[in-house]
């Protein structure tokens, strides 16, 4: 018996199956800090960060090159996953996206992203490969209008 951070008193085992840690016997309040995470930054502030990126991109400054087809989809892009629609597919575009702004842009300077400036395309490279993975959150159009979620 184990008091956790709510001050209650709870039989939580907690062992590795198949590389897998399982946890159960935990009462569901334990979880609500992942669920905060995951909305505070997964649903809000990462598509809202990309959107306006690349609304500043969009309407603030002329356009040339391979530009013109990234930023609608920086713009658009952070929007679907945002709302929540279609945001495993979105996301994993923008992944593949920031994976590809990283090499083509800043991997050339120096070897490392602290380097050559490249830590937020690496970061969101990653962010976005988690929301792929994870498809939309609790609040989203994919879960308000039914659209069945991954299982975890």
């Amino acid at each position: 018996m184990k008091s956790n951070a709510f001050g209650k008193v709870s039989n939580c085992v907690c062992f590795r199956f198949a590389s897998r840690v399982v946890i159960s016997n935990c009462p569901k309040n334990i979880w609500v800090f992942r669920h905060i995470f995951e909305f505070i930054l997964c649903e809000s502030y990462l598509p809202a960060a990309v959107v306006l990126h690349g609304f500043h991109r969009f309407f603030g400054s002329h356009l040339c090159g391979l530009m013109k087809g990234v930023v609608p989809s920086e713009f658009f892009g952070g929007l679907l996953i945002a709302v929540g629609f279609n945001a495993s597919w979105a996301a994993f575009i923008a992944s593949g996206e920031m994976a590809v702004a990283y090499f083509m842009s800043h991997a050339p300077r120096a070897l490392f992203p602290i380097q050559n400036r490249g830590e937020l395309a690496v970061l969101y490279c990653f962010a976005f490969l988690y929301i792929a993975s994870r498809g939309a959150g609790t609040l989203s159009l994919d879960t308000i209008f039914g659209k069945p979620k991954k299982a975890d």
